[in-house]
């Protein structure tokens, strides 16, 4: 039992070290994120639309 409370005391004080970001960073990592997302989704249906196009070609 004395193991578990020292790796809970151990936490909390490495928990305290920590530097958490800003509202303002977090905001900005979101808008990164689903801008990221939005462009590689795009490209991936542009080159699914290309590749499509090509292989029915192909196959007729």
């Amino acid at each position: 039992m004395e193991k578990v409370l020292d790796y809970i005391r151990e936490s909390k004080a490495e928990l305290k070290k920590v530097t958490w970001p800003t509202k303002k960073q977090v905001w900005y990592s979101t808008l990164v994120v689903i801008v990221v997302t939005f462009l590689v989704a795009g490209y991936l249906g542009l080159v699914d639309l290309i590749l499509t196009g090509v292989f029915s070609h192909i196959i007729r």
